[in-house]
């Protein structure tokens, strides 16, 4: 890996176009190095990993809608959308398809200096494949550098900090892995990602306060745009230049200033991408730093005995989890029990209080809203709090594999001044947790997400298809999908008209 120092520029300066992050990132997505084996087992792995959860969030409302938005642009060849037959414009099948997949924020999470979900770039960069006809090889090479270059800039540039969304990173990586895909040029790569950032570079406010259902669409949003920037570049349309270090450019007038600096690792020239193996999924559908929460309350759960008897339980972690998920970010609706199931999503206080009353965690039942309303429930949940631990904070940004942790330490006091005590760093299924998911584990996540939704004949048919995806003939992409039953799609809510019919 090679680092690359970023700053501002003055417009007066010397500063050539080849000095450009987005020019180095492009020089990254254009490199034609191969796909390491480990690396296409685990694209794979993650192309399970999203058709799973936009099983679970196929009639759900906003996954409805933006399904209707793209089924009422039909369009040949075209791509495909989660649950239903069909070929449509590729920039609205990315939209549904990412709409599905971010809806429950249950697929696959990298966490650094930003936090990101790695797994979004599938969806445009799917959809453009689906279209243009590529081949399966073509796919993972494109996935690979979307994963590769999201997860780069989310080791290097904090964006939560000064309260812009985390897609941001998204629409770069997304754009430069359709560069790829496609086998553009690093011009027009170059080009796609400097649009595709500035149409995607919004504030926070999408997951603070009373969070809504723009929460899935924000990631969609930015797929969307990455397809519509490259086929501008392609077209010969030019971007805001230089997009991250101008003058007043992403980092002057939106990140650390004029006088920030940043380190941005890339993969040197000829050197694989392999990125997607420092990410990790979901076991549970939560935020991922309730992951390991979640899991520690079902070990602690028999230790405490009658939760009646607990007078107050401080959960101490990480700068990020205390400020994000926790009694840090001052939002009284995590403790609303009439909060949006995205809001809950975000309240480490209320999952954890749920998981250690369930001993476990399901992603409608977790969630509904006479579970969030029981009075045992709300009272328990209103006893919990967090903390930041220094050291937990550090671990958090570690970038030792072995040492980087997204946990917490629990003490729960008993009324009779009993303090129980335990800790865990990382979720179960972390790739150094108990049970570290593999193919198995991502095959029975789909199995049991698709029960009732997808005909067992079809899950069959797409599993067989994602598991040789890398094999995968032109024109064969559009077997990446899944088409959802009918009672499935029946249990859809009523929807409201829009603009497109």
């Amino acid at each position: 890996m090679q680092t690359h120092p970023v700053r501002t520029h003055r417009s007066a300066e010397n500063f050539p176009r080849e000095e450009h992050l987005a020019w180095k990132i492009a020089q990254v997505a254009a490199d034609p190095v191969a796909v390491p084996d480990d690396t296409a087992e685990m694209v794979i792995n993650r192309i399970i990993d999203n058709a799973a959860v936009a099983a679970a969030s196929v009639a759900r409302r906003p996954v409805a809608n933006a399904r209707a938005q793209a089924v009422a642009h039909p369009y040949s060849p075209g791509a495909t959308v989660f649950g239903v037959p069909g070929r449509f414009s590729p920039e609205w099948a990315a939209w549904a398809n990412a709409t599905a997949v971010r809806e429950l924020d249950f697929h696959d999470t990298f966490l650094a200096a930003e936090y990101s979900h790695p797994g979004d770039n599938i969806p445009p960069i799917l959809a453009v494949a689906q279209h243009r006809g590529a081949t399966g090889a073509d796919l993972l090479r494109g996935l690979a550098t979307g994963y590769e270059i999201q997860i780069d800039l989310v080791r290097a540039i904090c964006l939560h900090e000064h309260k812009i969304d985390h897609v941001a990173h998204l629409g770069p990586s997304a754009a430069a892995g359709i560069g790829t895909l496609l086998g553009l040029p690093t011009e027009t790569i170059y080009q796609a990602i400097g649009q595709a950032l500035h149409t995607t570079t919004a504030t926070r406010q999408s997951r603070k306060g009373e969070i809504s259902s723009w929460k899935a669409y924000a990631p969609a949003f930015a797929g969307k745009m990455a397809v519509e920037a490259v086929d501008r570049a392609m077209r010969g349309e030019g971007a805001p230049s230089p997009i991250w270090e101008g003058e007043d450019g992403v980092i002057a007038r939106l990140l650390g200033g004029p006088e920030a600096s940043y380190a941005v690792p890339l993969p040197g020239p000829g050197e694989a991408k392999r990125a997607i193996l420092d990410s990790y999924t979901k076991e549970h559908s939560a935020e991922y730093q309730s992951q390991a929460p979640i899991d520690l309350a079902r070990r602690m759960r028999e230790r405490v005995g009658d939760l009646e008897l607990i007078e107050k339980i401080v959960l101490h972690t990480s700068h990020h989890t205390h400020y994000v998920i926790g009694t840090g970010s001052n939002d009284p609706q995590k403790f609303d029990p009439r909060a949006s199931r995205e809001t809950l999503d975000h309240s480490v206080m209320y999952i954890f209080a749920v998981a250690l009353q369930d001993g476990g965690w399901h992603h409608e039942r977790s969630y509904a809203p006479e579970r969030a309303q029981r009075p045992d429930t709300v009272a328990l949940w209103k006893k919990i709090s967090t903390a930041e631990d220094p050291e937990w904070t550090r671990r958090y940004h570690s970038t030792d594999p072995s040492e980087k942790a997204f946990g917490a330490r629990a003490e729960i006091t008993l009324a009779s001044g009993e303090v129980i005590v335990d800790e865990l760093a990382v979720a179960d299924a972390h790739p150094l947790g108990a049970r570290p998911f593999a193919r198995e584990q991502y095959i029975e996540k789909f199995r049991t997400l698709a029960d009732g939704v997808v005909e067992k004949a079809e899950q069959d048919r797409f599993l067989e298809a994602a598991q040789r995806a890398g094999s995968l003939g032109a024109g064969e992409l559009d077997r990446l999908t899944f088409t959802a039953s009918d009672e499935a799609l029946a249990r859809t809510p009523e929807l409201n008209p829009g603009l497109f019919r």
